[in-house]
């Protein structure tokens, strides 16, 4: 919200020597978010008169049109003679009133002005349009054209009001009431202890039956609507400058005079508006929820299929406006230079209900000044002051006539109460407040307060964010100073540390980054889509998702059940951006829904909750496993002139699975499987044993061709993921010291034909375990495929096992009986024999 100095200080009476700063510091104290303060005009030197065009003569010969202007800008240049200027703007004509600059002037960005000879002629100074002023677009994207009464050789500084200072304010989205000069003027005037002009102070006529008629279908929706109509308005009537001006200093564009009225009451009181043509307007008025499927054309010329949940005004013909959000165009205002102008206007100043204009306000994309008021909270209570205000500058800008007829359809309601004790706030800060303090403090930002050590509170119309105790507790905070709360620093317990599991992720992170990967954290926020992506079946538990009632984007609405999305997505950007060789990881939490679903209590911020408290939020979250994840494309060894370098693999993604389980002190099978995004050939599924039961943790090797495709990926790119958390519980990480012994070891290698389909774990389980306990190590070093030589359908497996004991030197016979029995045992559960 940018708010200019000048027009805050219509409302409050700021002394003379404030200057933005000042109040900028003021406002960051009570709480706003002030990023900046803009100097209008800081560098703008004068002179800088109103002049009216006298000649203009057109140079021939150059390559774009060139202007030979003499103007009149009276007294301003000592001698009273026409001023001689070289022009290539086309938009003004002879007559017309014009803002001139003269030599000794400096524009602003420090541009100096001189007399110069440019086209064969001498420029004395420059006819200057709103963008060489600092102003801002005007919409006539040309030189500035005044109104015909505009005195001439008057200072155009003063008059265009080009020196300022605004305020740029961050509005937060609970204070909706700070969308506005109204509530910035408030804020103000309770930080400086100055009373307030509240400009929606206004008499307003009461309602009657000679208003335009008016329908409300749903209440809800809607729960008050006041019309509003004016009559005879000059077509040609523009509007102000002083108008205008304000406008562009808060950041709007100048329009059309209906259009700036409405702007400027929606900027001044915060309540948005819309004027409709009343002779495009057919019957009734009437609000309801749109049809699905129905269509619209809204004021920026698209067209918008509605859905059922919209809240639109229609007419007889349908839908004339997406209700809060934009108006549509079969009853727009036709502008002052339109041929047959809007002479008759009926004003709208609604109530819409928050949640409903944002969901159509995201639903369609289209984000407007008045569905971000809507959406943040708008004083009900304004919607008649704003139409007075509203008809009252159309009447005296364009010569209208107020039609006594005042419609004003509201739905019963009452005023928000709140009982909080008046030492609550003292127990939320740690700070003695004190009874007239809180009482002091709550009624100068508008409520109503009764009672002595329990406190009923009656929350003021423009502040809907005032809900219940703690909301009450933080107004009497900020109000008396966040930098008066005292510091007190935390006092652990002595002994404690990390727990546990931070002491695993951190150690699981250090490995994979001495690895040689990279951690790239991301959102944890993914589309539905994603999952028809990533090639999971209908019926996969990963696509049970928890959804966000209010995504901070609409097309990744669910919170992740996989950390692969994000990853991919990491990997993708990176790939496309130059590097190749990559290899991510990510350490964090994925979100399963609960079976049962329930919401979850607001915890108490004036004192530690309880255990039970905890653990009642604790069971409405959903479950929150923690997960670790790889993926990998490219060269996972550059070549050299050290020899030939090595691509990533999925033999790559699977030791990645077996580092993290080292670390964990867990002792993972590895195994043949197939899941979702996995190539089903090239798959290796993750299992712990605990109790005697199986549990799957995860899954690692190279991905699909068709999710490669779907996703953008690099060819061969591979990926792991296990769920770090069953890993910590089967796990021991208690650190063991390595048996060093000083006996030789015996080696022996053993190559084992079995059929293609059996997977080298189980070979390799059964020779660890006929081996026995002389097995120190056993090594997957060859695996050969040759139908002509080993039969068709089979396989020859190289190991390497090495063998030794902790007490004597083996013999060749020792270690050739624990070789025979293991090939015995692998002959026996999987049908292998040795190769010859």
């Amino acid at each position: 919200m940018r708010v200019p100095l000048s027009w805050l200080r219509e409302y409050v009476d700021l002394p003379a020597t404030e200057t933005g700063r000042d109040v900028q510091a003021k406002l960051v104290s009570a709480g706003l978010e002030v990023e900046t303060v803009e100097h209008l005009g800081a560098d703008l030197k004068g002179p800088l008169v109103v002049g009216q065009v006298l000649t203009i003569e057109e140079l021939e010969g150059f390559k774009k049109p060139i202007r030979f202007c003499t103007v009149n800008v009276g007294q301003a240049n000592g001698t009273g003679e026409p001023q001689e200027i070289v022009c290539g703007a086309r938009n003004f004509a002879v007559g017309d009133k014009v803002v001139v600059v003269l030599p000794g002037a400096t524009l602003p960005g420090g541009f100096s002005i001189s007399a110069r000879k440019t086209y064969g002629k001498t420029s004395h100074g420059m006819i200057c349009s709103g963008d060489e002023l600092g102003m801002g677009d005007d919409g006539s994207h040309g030189i500035i054209v005044l109104p015909p009464e505009t005195e001439v050789g008057k200072d155009a500084i003063e008059l265009l009001e080009l020196v300022d200072e605004v305020l740029d304010i961050a509005v937060t989205a609970n204070r909706g009431d700070c969308l506005s000069i109204r509530g910035v003027a408030r804020e103000t005037a309770i930080a400086y202890g100055l009373p307030l002009r509240d400009p929606a102070l206004l008499d307003v006529p009461g309602p009657n039956a000679f208003g335009y008629p008016v329908q409300v279908s749903d209440p809800f929706g809607c729960d008050r609507f006041t019309a509003r109509t004016v009559s005879g308005l000059s077509p040609e009537a523009r509007s102000p400058i002083w108008l205008q001006r304000r406008l562009q200093k808060v950041g709007m564009r100048p329009i059309s005079l209906a259009v700036d009225v409405t702007n400027y009451v929606m900027m001044e009181l915060g309540q948005p508006l819309h004027a409709y043509d009343r002779s495009l307007v057919q019957g009734t008025i009437g609000v309801r929820r749109a049809e699905e499927g129905e269509k619209i054309v809204t004021l920026d010329g698209a067209t918008r299929t509605l859905h059922a949940e919209d809240l639109v005004i229609t007419d007889d013909r349908g839908p004339i406006g997406l209700a809060g959000v934009m108006g549509g165009a079969n009853t727009e205002i036709a502008d002052h230079e339109s041929s047959e102008g809007t002479t008759d206007i009926v004003i709208e100043a609604a109530h819409f209900n928050a949640v409903s204009i944002a969901r159509t306000a995201r639903r369609h994309k289209l984000s407007s000044e008045a569905s971000k008021r809507f959406e943040r909270g708008v004083d009900p209570q304004a919607a008649s002051a704003a139409a007075q205000r509203t008809v009252d500058l159309l009447v005296l800008l364009a010569g209208g006539t107020a039609e006594a007829g005042v419609t004003e359809v509201i739905a019963p309601s009452a005023p928000h109460t709140v009982t909080v004790a008046a030492d609550h706030p003292d127990r939320v800060a740690g700070v003695e407040y004190g009874r007239e303090t809180v009482v002091r403090r709550l009624q100068e930002v508008g409520c109503d307060v009764y009672g002595q050590d329990e406190l009923i509170v009656t929350v003021p119309s423009w502040r809907p964010d005032l809900q219940e105790i703690n909301d009450l507790a933080e107004e009497v905070i900020r109000l008396e100073g966040y930098e008066n709360l005292p510091s007190t620093l935390p006092k652990p317990p002595s002994g404690r540390g990390l727990t546990h599991r931070q002491r695993l992720h951190r150690r699981v992170g250090r490995a994979l980054a001495g690895a040689g990967y990279v951690e790239a954290p991301n959102y944890p926020f993914v589309s539905e889509q994603v999952f028809d992506q990533l090639g999971l079946a209908a019926d996969d538990p990963a696509r049970r998702v928890v959804k966000l009632t209010n995504p901070l984007n609409d097309e990744e609405p669910a919170l992740r059940t996989s950390l692969l999305p994000g990853l991919l997505g990491a990997l993708r950007r990176n790939d496309g951006r130059g590097s190749h060789d990559l290899a991510l990881f990510e350490t964090g939490l994925v979100f399963l829904p609960r079976a049962e679903q329930r919401a979850a209590a607001a915890l108490p911020v004036d004192r530690r909750p309880t255990d039970e408290e905890i653990a009642e939020l604790n069971a409405a979250l959903p479950e929150q496993p923690r997960h670790v994840a790889v993926v990998l494309a490219g060269s996972r060894e550059q070549a050299g002139w050290w020899g030939a370098g090595r691509p990533g693999g999925w033999a790559d993604a699977v030791e990645a699975g077996r580092a993290v389980a080292r670390e964990a002190g867990a002792e993972l099978v590895v195994r043949q499987g197939q899941y979702g995004p996995w190539h089903p050939g090239r798959c290796a599924e993750f299992v712990v044993v605990s109790d005697g039961s199986e549990t799957v943790v995860g899954h690692a090797g190279e991905l699909h061709p068709r999710v490669l495709k779907a996703l953008g990926l690099p060819a061969r790119t591979s990926a792991m993921e296990l769920n770090l958390d069953v890993l910590e519980s089967v796990g021991d990480d208690t650190p063991q010291a390595p048996s060093i012994s000083t006996f030789p070891v015996a080696t022996q290698d053993v190559a084992l034909v079995v059929p293609r389909e059996v997977p080298h774990a189980e070979v390799e389980t059964a020779l660890r375990e006929g081996a026995g306990e002389l097995l120190e190590a056993i090594r997957l070093f060859d695996v050969y495929e040759n139908d002509e030589q080993l039969g068709e359908g089979r396989k020859s497996l190289a190991y390497a096992l090495r063998f030794r004991a902790a007490d004597r030197t083996l013999t060749v016979d020792e270690a050739s009986a624990a070789r025979d029995a293991a090939v015995a045992l692998a002959g026996e559960r999987t049908g292998a024999v040795l190769r010859g």
